[in-house]
């Protein structure tokens, strides 16, 4: 077993990593297109998001506390479901990923200097890689730096709005603005933003007492999450109102421009920069984990298994995919890779539920899970068309993929 990776992570420094995941550039990013969808009935579709992505949670910790081992839903779709819905869940979560990488990234060169944005996202990328092949406890170590920076920047947009702006509770009014469809399609977009409490699951095998540290760590990292989403959500509705949120692509700085505040706008966009690197260390340790266990398996290319013999990280996969994200970054226009790793996302967390499900347990626990996969597939399918058909089409195409695999080599 010297190929296997140590148990380093406590329950603080996995509920860290899931924070560094969820509280980032969502927060940042999320409620512009949210508020185009929903207008001021983004609440209620941030409260959706919310159900649905604790419904996954729950079914997340129990299927983690039974498996604690690198890989998350892809683990869990194998040994419940069968191997190809393993591989479905592995397939979704690396691809839907590695388009919200280039996406951080991305707009981490926007905020920082924009007339530098890609060259700059490239260098975060290589910055990024180096630090998580170092080790795991490193990782946790600045993530927790990044996570207090944020919510301290946060902290000051609700001071901003509520102190230094003109808010007003008519602005918090339901206005049916898209109906129950994009309502939905808002919750969606919003669920992107609350999707990483899963990081801590595909850490498994890095996490000291998982039957105790990962039902514990997932629940408290959504509910600081959810706390913090639903104070900045209020704060800038009732300050700005939706149209102007969705009018921005920064929509935390145009609260702040809106308030006498304005001197602080600088210091929301190095918030917004600091969140994007958060988000993207996180997300390049949980995909690289991932392909780690599909190498393992014979999924993907054997030599991505590989474990570096003195930092036990799974390096060989951490450097494949920064490559892999920063040659899109460096090409693609990917200011549709939010819709596109969402859907991918709610698939992947569909998997997880429908496992969550053959589980043996209690009436309450099969009704939570049922209701989580049924959550997502109705936001999957409401999310624009678009997002909706690439989705379809890499999904298919990683189909195809498994096929091959299995007539070349036999059932993996």
């Amino acid at each position: 077993m010297s190929g296997r990776l140590d148990r380093r992570l406590g329950t603080g420094d996995a509920i860290i990593v899931g924070l560094g995941a969820m509280i980032g550039a969502g927060v940042f990013a999320a409620f512009g297109p949210a508020a185009q969808a929903a207008g001021s009935d983004i609440t209620v579709s941030l409260a959706i998001a919310a159900l649905v992505a604790f419904a996954n949670a729950m079914s997340s910790a129990r299927l983690a506390a039974l498996y604690p081992e690198s890989g998350g839903t892809y683990v869990y779709g194998r040994r419940r479901l069968g191997n190809f819905w393993g591989y479905a869940a592995g397939w979704s979560f690396v691809t839907g990923k590695i388009a919200s990488c280039s996406a951080m990234a991305l707009t981490f060169g926007a905020y920082a200097v924009p007339s530098l944005a890609r060259p700059l996202a490239l260098g975060l990328i290589v910055g990024l890689v180096t630090v998580n092949c170092f080790g795991v406890q490193k990782t946790a170590r600045l993530t927790r730096v990044i996570v207090a920076a944020v919510l301290a920047v946060l902290t000051g947009v609700v001071a901003a709005a509520l102190t230094g702006g003109t808010p007003a509770a008519s602005r918090l009014t339901l206005d049916g603005h898209g109906g129950v469809y994009g309502i939905l399609q808002a919750a969606g977009i919003l669920f992107f933003a609350f999707a990483g409490y899963a990081r801590i699951a595909t850490l498994g095998e890095e996490v000291r007492n998982p039957a105790r540290t990962i039902p514990r760590a997932i629940p408290a990292a959504l509910g600081i999450t959810l706390v913090v989403y639903g104070t900045v959500a209020v704060a800038a509705l009732s300050t700005v109102g939706a149209p102007t949120l969705a009018a921005s692509t920064a929509p935390l700085r145009t609260v702040v421009d809106h308030t006498s505040w304005s001197a602080f706008a600088p210091v929301v966009r190095i918030g917004a920069a600091i969140a994007c690197a958060g988000v993207l260390l996180s997300l390049l340790a949980g995909i690289s984990r991932t392909v780690f266990a599909m190498a393992a398996n014979g999924e993907l290319p054997r030599p991505l298994a590989r474990v570096h013999a003195r930092h036990r990280v799974p390096h060989v996969a951490e450097i494949t995919i920064g490559v892999i994200v920063a040659t899109i970054t460096a090409t693609a226009d990917l200011r549709g890779a939010i819709g596109f790793s969402s859907f991918a996302v709610l698939v992947y967390y569909a998997i997880a539920n429908a496992s969550a499900i053959t589980l043996r347990g209690s009436r309450r626990h099969a009704a939570l899970a049922s209701f989580g996969l049924a959550g997502c597939m109705v936001l999957a399918l409401a999310l624009p068309r678009g997002s909706v058909v690439a989705g379809a089409a890499v999904l298919g195409l990683g189909a195809l993929v498994y096929g091959a695999i299995v007539r070349a080599h036999g059932p993996v």
